[in-house]
């Protein structure tokens, strides 16, 4: 998974903390940019709860960790339930080990849904209920794509929603530096096609439009992979991208094709890339952004994740010295909408209790979101939450893209088999941008595909 070599420090054993109502980041009722009547309603409807167990087990360490746990306190004053959490650095693994056993936490929050839904078709996941479903759908941006991604087959074969999201990170970003914009005189471009118009303006102008890098040591590649998924949801339907992450739909079927070829138009023109198209593979993804802050400019945009500025050079204020604008789509493909392509994390129950369900009900109120959203790296695609709670400006922006999607897709090689997605794709878009055409990096990952017995 792509996420795991960018997270923060490593926690190598099991560690548990508790919430309480003394950890209380912000006072109830005294900040007007937190939807207070939420919490204040969730809290009368559970009163009768106080000293009830509840255990959750998730991916959070280091700095979010200690923000899951501020969230954690408003529902354990809320409640007085007994919550506790607790993480590992393998915790995929031991989701699993704890499951099989017959000892699982009540609550299991994990970023993959394939993972989840392999737990779900063994029986170890509680079907969370229609009105989970529909409240997801009514109240969430693209809210059909993140039920989508929360529904699987159950021990039984039937269907249901097992996983409700909380947290989303988006991928669909172009970073520039407004500075070097203003005094070129360039414009954001609102269509793929005025993109390629700008790539070719600036090249015109005696710049260069790109800075890539697909470097990130044993993941080299992986950069290339988020291109050439945006690209997809850009030119095809998602049920189409769908297909193309079950191998429905094949590497080498023209549709993908044209995608990595799409790609290529960026990332295989020497003009248009930061040191030629033999610098791509080569540069680290950490280090392919800092060509924007250069005097003059090495170039002027860089597709990455909303993660990106942690490798800006110290001291960039976002907004001021470094922005953002959504990556556009296609004006030839209306019918597409606003599709973006991202990540996150999803809340199951494994261990059904009043507490667990009640802890579900929780993160149905804005405060749930608004609090973490204050505080840094937390996005969410629920349409009510105070926008204003955010920490800054750009995280606002992050925001609205996802409330304003019309359809979410999360990242398409994490949904892919670990050999491929993690593998042969990865290898793929190097070959192809070391001179290999976009039929043969395809045939040869879909080859590795079919190789899966």
């Amino acid at each position: 998974m792509k996420k795991s070599f960018l997270m923060g420090v490593a926690v190598a054993a099991l560690f548990a903390g508790a919430a309480s109502a003394a950890d209380l980041k912000f006072a109830p009722g005294q900040d007007s940019k937190f939807n207070w009547k939420s919490y204040d309603e969730f809290k009368a409807a559970h009163a009768d709860l106080k000293g009830q167990p509840l255990t959750i087990f998730g991916p959070w360490r280091g700095e979010d960790e200690a923000f899951f746990m501020s969230v954690l306190a408003y529902f354990t004053e809320a409640t007085g339930i007994d919550a506790k959490y607790s993480s590992s650095e393998n915790y995929e693994q031991q989701i699993v080990i704890d499951t099989q056993a017959g000892s699982p936490p009540n609550i299991a929050v994990l970023p993959q849904p394939g993972l989840l839904a392999d737990l779900a078709s063994k029986g170890f996941l509680t079907p969370l209920g229609d009105d989970n479903s529909k409240w997801i759908k009514d109240n969430y941006g693209a809210g059909d794509s993140w039920v989508g991604y929360g529904t699987y087959k159950g021990k039984d074969g039937k269907e249901a929603f097992y996983a409700f999201p909380y947290k989303a990170d988006v991928k669909s970003l172009v970073w520039y530096v407004p500075e070097n914009f203003e005094e070129a005189g360039y414009k954001i471009p609102t269509t793929m096609e005025e993109l390629h118009a700008l790539t070719d303006q600036i090249v015109k102008d005696g710049g260069v439009p790109w800075c890539i890098g697909l470097g990130s040591g044993g993941a080299t590649g992986w950069p290339a992979t988020d291109w050439v998924e945006d690209i997809m949801l850009r030119m095809q339907p998602p049920e189409a991208y769908d297909k193309w992450t079950t191998n429905e739909l094949k590497f080498t079927d023209p549709a993908v094709v044209a995608a990595i070829d799409e790609f290529g138009k960026f990332a295989k023109n020497a003009k248009y890339v930061d040191g030629g198209v033999a610098a791509v593979a080569s540069t680290d993804f950490r280090d392919s952004p800092k060509g924007l802050f250069a005097v003059p400019p090495k170039c002027y945009m860089h597709h990455q994740a909303s993660f990106i500025p942690s490798f800006f050079p110290e001291g960039t204020k976002l907004g001021q010295d470094a922005d953002f604008f959504y990556m556009p789509t296609f004006a030839s493909h209306p019918e597409l909408g606003k599709p973006v392509l991202g990540a996150g994390t999803l809340v199951s129950i494994a261990k059904d209790s009043k507490a667990a369900r009640a802890f579900i009900d929780f993160l149905k109120t804005p405060i749930a979101h608004e609090v973490w959203m204050a505080q840094s790296s937390f996005l969410t695609p629920y349409k009510s939450v105070s926008t204003e709670a955010y920490a800054n400006p750009q995280m606002k922006k992050e925001g609205d893209i996802l409330t304003s999607a019309t359809t979410f897709r999360f990242d398409g090689s994490d949904l892919m088999p670990g050999k491929i997605g993690a593998g042969a794709f990865w290898t793929g878009m190097v070959d192809f941008v070391g001179g290999k055409s976009a039929e043969e990096a395809a045939g040869e990952i879909q080859s590795a595909w079919d190789g899966i017995k």
